[in-house]
């Protein structure tokens, strides 16, 4: 649709025009009625004239005009609020450039998890671009001009000087450009750019009210809607933001956004939608403590206690309370129904609603920590999504960029810096880099927005009740009869019928494929596992062969495997060794002594050497307490694991002696009282256990503690990352795809799906249908059990 005009193409707002009086109209067609949003309102859109119809270019001058006096006003606001911020923003400049951080989270160690306050809001400048000191917009509209005279153009000025400049101070350029030469800036810019860095640059050159309308514009137009943008600008947006927004719109396209959402979504997602653009949510820090606990009751009784999901209930309390509100909202709910908020979200509703949903309950719970993982997943993998890249880093480059950061490499492991610069090239690549505005390559410390949102992580880690589901479940009207006479027919003869043992083996419970066995020994007198040993190969072979194992001999042969012939597989040792409970450690043990005549604690021994040798018979013996926490203990846990990894103040006792306590306390102690330990690690050094360990300990030492630590918080999660890493990139890792697939499917396989489509944008279904092929295909997506 093309726009009249000019506030996308020029930084100059448009004229008011002469008001007229308004001509007689045509008749106009009766509205169209789409059905209630909350039960008891109907929502009607005036279908709108053709936009190139003068007489409607009048009709909506005098509204126009009223936009201008209220953005007259809220500019002179702003421009007071500058003032007032400007002497902070300088002083936060030059502690950026010295690398300086005063910013920590100080918590007091006795204190409970509910009393550690977040950062204020708007309490400090949290944005990467600042004003430019000493700016004078005359100059830098002579520059630019330079830039783009004659025959191309000086790209190095053009974003050397935009992307140093404030978007006020920008908007002054803009008027200096016109004044001195005739000539719009934008239109001269997208003359002289192309591409991802044309976009970028007209982007930053944008009001940000404008450059969110542009977007959104941008995603309704043409065939299809862009749902992920949707999203992503009216979950995040606050109630001014959102004002700003509707006003922008309708100044820069003479049309209303409600009735073009309405008319381009549909359902439940419209409904939340329309909720969302009317920038009414509550705003009030004071909060009702009934109001919580019964908003915690509705929530439950629209989803988890009802037959059917009451969506409006969801709309109603996630669209319209305050952020204050909502995060004891989620802490009781919780606490109350042992899943957090967003289980209940995605078992609940579906599709584009529930994804809304989750980027609302995300913005509520950190924003800052939404925008990270949205700038991660644009860069992973092959690709880079560069409209959401260049979306996030012009629109937040002012507001919260330097929290944003942090968590970036709270959550990622990497800076946001190194990212972007292994991920993009060129001018486009140096205009992001000037965005984001610092490499934060100092791995584990925090700002205390970042430090936040890692306690909390354990928090959740510690609270949640979670129900560990398989994918593989006893199969219903169970005949190993039935089923041993159809595998020995699937093998006899010539050729071997692979279908009917994936389908078989695949579908039935471990028990149940141990009668199988006993079964068509019996009935045949052969072994079951030699048939079909001789009768299928490769990765196939080494799938099914393992399913047929009893769990314990299965871990028990891959611990086997990981120590024989040259080189040990120590990745694989770590995994099985770290992850087992007391019960799954004791039957491999058994069953290593039976299968191999040797005990596994001797078997370790002669192939590990020094501490990595200790660790993994520590864990090995099985011995890992199974009460809960202790407090006093865990604080003092922590006080040995601030000195071993070299943080703590007034270190105590000989290094030799702290290691050994170290590897203790992780090999021996239960998980929730780990879980205590490394929350109180945060609040005695406001670092994370994870990234302290990798970032001062090295080797194979570094990868058993990091696997212990990370099993502790999420163990399905840990799965998850190991299957995304086993199939990412060229080539794939069947040796660890199938120990997984095999030794979770009974247990917590289904937990691994969520986190890896939760974490990777892609479900684990997708992953192994890209990067595995035939039968053996066949039989890892019949143990994955769906797509999700």
């Amino acid at each position: 649709m093309g726009c009249r005009h000019s506030r996308l193409s020029s930084c100059k707002p448009p004229k008011k025009k002469r008001q007229e009086p308004e001509p007689e109209q045509p008749p106009r067609p009766e509205p169209q009625e789409l059905g209630p949003l909350n039960g008891d309102t109907a929502i009607t859109v005036q279908l709108c004239a053709s936009e190139e119809a003068e007489q409607h270019q009048k009709d909506i001058t005098r509204i126009l005009q009223q936009h201008e006096e209220e953005k007259k006003k809220w500019a002179q606001q702003v421009e007071k609020e500058r003032e007032l911020e400007l002497r902070d923003r300088l002083d936060e400049q030059q502690r950026v450039l010295e690398g300086k951080n005063e910013e920590s989270l100080q918590v007091d160690s006795t204190a409970e998890p509910e009393t550690m306050a977040k950062p204020a809001q708007g309490a400090k400048y949290r944005g990467s671009i600042h004003d430019f000191p000493g700016f004078d917009p005359n100059q830098d509209a002579e520059a630019l001009y330079t830039a783009m005279k004659g025959f191309g153009s000086d790209k190095e000025a053009i974003l050397d000087i935009i992307t140093s400049r404030s978007n006020r101070q920008r908007q002054e350029i803009c008027q200096s450009y016109k004044s001195l030469y005739g000539k719009d800036l934008i239109a001269d810019l997208k003359y002289e750019l192309t591409g991802k860095f044309e976009r970028l640059i007209v982007g930053l050159m944008r009001p940000p009210a404008y450059c969110d309308a542009k977007e959104i514009k941008d995603a309704i137009s043409g065939i299809g809607t862009d749902e992920k943008c949707l999203i992503e600008i009216l979950a995040s947006r606050t109630n001014e933001q959102m004002h700003q927004l509707v006003a922008a719109y309708k100044d820069a396209y003479e049309r209303d956004l409600e009735a073009d959402i309405i008319g381009d979504t549909s359902g439940h997602f419209q409904k939340m939608l329309v909720v969302l653009l009317q920038g009414t949510r509550e705003e009030d820090d004071v909060v009702s403590e009934d109001l919580v606990q019964q908003d915690v009751q509705d929530l439950y009784e629209a989803g988890e206690l009802k037959w059917g999901t009451d969506e409006a209930q969801f709309i109603y309390i996630l669209g319209n309370r305050s952020k204050q509100h909502l995060r004891l909202v989620f802490d009781e709910y919780l606490k109350t129904t042992g899943k957090p908020i967003e289980a209940s979200i995605r078992g609940e509703l579906s599709g584009d609603f529930e994804k809304l949903m989750l980027a609302v309950v995300k913005c509520i719970r950190s924003t800052p920590e939404y925008f990270a993982e949205r700038l991660f997943k644009a860069m992973k993998g092959l690709g880079t999504r560069d409209n959401t890249l260049i979306r996030i880093m012009v629109s937040r480059s002012e507001l919260d960029m330097l929290d944003i950061r942090e968590i970036f490499r709270t959550k990622y492991e990497k800076s946001l810096y190194s990212m972007i610069k292994n991920d993009t090239s060129g001018e486009y690549k140096k205009s992001l880099l000037k965005l984001c505005g610092g490499d934060d390559d100092a791995a584990g410390q925090f700002f205390p927005e970042a430090a936040q949102v890692a306690y909390q992580m354990w928090e959740l880690s510690a609270v949640a009740r979670v129900e560990l589901k398989g994918t593989v479940r006893p199969a219903n009207d169970f005949n190993p009869d039935a089923d041993a006479k159809a595998l020995r027919k699937a093998m006899k003869g010539l050729g071997t019928d692979e279908d009917t043992i994936i389908d078989i083996i695949t579908h039935r419970s471990n028990a149940q494929r141990q009668q199988i066995r006993q079964t068509f020994k019996s009935h045949f007198g052969r072994d079951l596992m030699a048939d079909l040993k001789s009768e299928i190969s490769g990765d196939l072979a080494r799938l099914i062969l393992g399913l047929m194992m009893p769990p314990a001999h299965y871990d028990a042969k891959q611990l086997k495997k990981a120590m024989e012939g040259a080189g040990t597989d120590e990745k694989a040792l770590i995994e099985i060794l770290a992850t087992r409970t007391n019960a799954e450690i004791r039957a491999i043990n058994e069953a290593y002594k039976e299968d191999y005549h040797k005990s596994l604690e001797d078997a370790l021994s002669s192939d590990t050497s020094g501490h990595f040798r200790r660790i993994l018979i520590s864990l090995a013996t099985g011995n890992r307490e199974e009460g809960g926490e202790n407090l006093d203990q865990a604080r003092e846990d922590a006080q040995v694991a601030a000195e071993i990894l070299e943080i703590a103040d007034t270190p105590s006792g000989d290094k030799k002696s702290l290691e050994t306590r170290f590897m203790t306390i992780l090999c021996t102690r239960s998980y929730p009282h780990l879980r205590r330990v490394f929350q109180e690690f945060i609040k005695m050094t406001n670092y994370d256990v994870e990234h302290t360990i990798k970032k001062e300990m090295s080797g194979d030492v570094r990868d058993a503690f990091v696997a212990i630590v990370q099993s502790v918080k999420n163990k399905p999660l840990f799965f998850a990352d190991k299957l995304y890493k086993s199939m990412k990139g060229a080539g794939t890792d069947e040796k660890t795809l199938t120990r997984i697939m095999v030794s979770r499917s009974e247990i917590d396989l289904l937990n691994i799906r969520r986190e890896f489509i939760e974490k990777y944008d892609k479900s684990l279904h997708q992953a192994i249908e890209g990067d595995t092929s035939g039968d053996f295909l066949k039989a890892l997506l019949a143990l994955c059990g769906g797509e999700d």
